[in-house]
């Protein structure tokens, strides 16, 4: 019986930390360097990595639809202030930051703070990851921007 309920007890404490809301700190130990699969509320999906340098490194597409293309978010794109996760994009007049919840053991949720709709769902990736250009544009990756334009593409 004792047994029973200390097993109980442990089980309830390791529930935090399998699910719930991420400190900065937490998110950071939990994604930096992992490579996770995403699906987004509009259908945009993709695969990426977050680097320790803030970098950001995948591919991306958009609304589920069209080619898969390569993407990346040079470093010190995303940063820590406070306890915050938030994005420093180049000609966005403020920096988004974003509630991180994580799910499972292998995935979390991510939503811009002040609009829960905005979210997608990240799940560790797990197997072999293939890489592919299409022949149209394969020379340039797709820098992601606040606005995007034809140089993008």
């Amino acid at each position: 019986m004792l047994r029973s309920v200390a097993l109980a007890v442990g089980l309830l404490a390791a529930v935090p930390a399998m699910a719930g809301e991420m400190s900065a700190e937490e998110a950071r130990r939990f994604v930096i360097g992992k490579l996770f699969n995403y699906t987004c509320f509009e259908g945009t999906r993709g695969q990426g990595r977050v680097l320790s340098d803030g970098s950001v490194v995948g591919s991306i597409q958009f609304q589920g639809a069209g080619p898969v293309r390569y993407a990346h978010m040079p470093p010190g794109t995303l940063r820590v202030k406070g306890e915050a996760v938030c994005a420093s994009v180049r000609g966005l007049p403020l920096e988004p930051c974003f509630n991180l919840q994580r799910t499972s053991e292998a995935s979390f949720r991510g939503s811009i703070s002040g609009l829960g709709f905005a979210s997608c769902e990240f799940t560790r990736h797990q197997g072999r990851t293939v890489v592919s250009h299409s022949t149209q544009n394969s020379h340039r990756p797709l820098g992601l921007r606040p606005s995007f334009t034809a140089d993008n593409y």
